[in-house]
């Protein structure tokens, strides 16, 4: 009956110095997840050189850059002290805007964003990157695997207040055309507007802007709403990987009930502010694995024991 004693202490000692080993760097890596730390601070963008085309889609930098009055004739519209992406993660967009869609219809924006949301700035008269843009949405929207209208809305708005309801039709067509599969023409909708909503709106989001004669100078980027109006994530680029959009999209419907599948992925996946893009989060993978383990192993060795107890009896 001693040695039996003394091999369930053996036992007991060695479970928890197992657990401890396996505990920490498991606990360790659930602290250290990509981007983890890192300064949420926004971020903004230097002013677009023209003909300039960066990887972001030549409208941005990484640093805040105010422009020099000589360049460019000096910009007119002095309400933007520089053009390119403010970020502003976490905060909201006012949802009490009115546009005007492609049909004429006046619409507030809460009667839009009302789930998740992919927004694209563009004006409709753009013969540069706007088409690159709503070329790459088009692309991206046909393989997304969501469903359109239920789980997701896109948005294409001009920050030109000379667009017209037609040529918001116009563009609505071409592009749900690009998209080379049924699409339901309400779940992208395309939307003009007067310069004191467009204003409220893309500055809320932090997209700087600035016309010269009949050109914008501007950034190129998707932002991604919460169906309450929260700046979740930015996608930067003219295109644009169908899991990114997923993951963003996902991000923005927490709270709302979603497929158990886009729950696994936002677990196992963290978006890197460094790299802008989704990485594998392999520590926080790998501490969850060894806690399950650890867990199987105290089951096991428990009701192994109880199992030694009951033949011994």
């Amino acid at each position: 009956m001693r040695t039996f004693e003394e091999m369930r202490v053996k036992k007991r000692r060695f479970i928890f110095f197992v657990a401890l080993a396996l505990l920490l760097p498991a606990t360790w890596a659930w602290g250290h997840e990509p981007g983890k730390g890192q300064s949420t601070k926004p971020q903004g963008a230097a002013l677009r050189a023209p003909g300039s085309d960066a990887q972001n889609g030549g409208s941005i930098s990484k640093e805040t850059t105010k422009p020099n009055r000589n360049d460019h004739d000096a910009l007119k519209d002095a309400e933007a002290p520089y053009i390119g992406i403010e970020e502003q993660l976490g905060g909201y967009v006012p949802l009490d805007l009115t546009f005007v869609d492609s049909d004429g219809r006046e619409v507030i924006l809460k009667e839009l964003i009302d789930r998740p949301t992919i927004v694209s700035f563009v004006y409709y008269s753009c013969t540069d990157v706007c088409p690159l843009l709503l070329t790459g949405v088009s692309e991206v929207l046909r393989k997304l695997d969501a469903v359109p209208g239920e789980e997701y809305r896109a948005l294409a708005v001009s920050f030109d207040e000379l667009d017209t309801p037609a040529d918001a039709a116009k563009n609505k067509r071409d592009y749900l055309k690009a998209i080379e599969k049924p699409y339901p023409p309400e779940a992208w909708r395309f939307l003009t507007g007067d310069r004191a909503n467009i204003k409220k709106f893309t500055n809320a989001a932090g997209f700087r802007f600035q016309r010269k004669e009949d050109v914008f100078h501007h950034s190129v980027t998707l932002v991604i709403l919460s169906g309450e109006g929260k700046i979740i994530r930015y996608l930067y680029g003219k295109t644009f990987l169908p899991f990114d959009l997923k993951m963003a999209l996902a991000e923005a419907s927490e709270g709302r009930p979603g497929p158990t599948i886009a729950k696994f992925l936002q677990y196992c996946f963290t978006y890197d502010p460094k790299g802008k893009k989704y990485v594998f989060n392999i520590l926080k993978v790998f501490g969850t694995t060894m806690i399950v383990f650890l867990i199987g192993l105290a089951i096991f060795l428990t009701r192994a024991g109880k199992r030694q107890i009951r033949k011994e009896g």
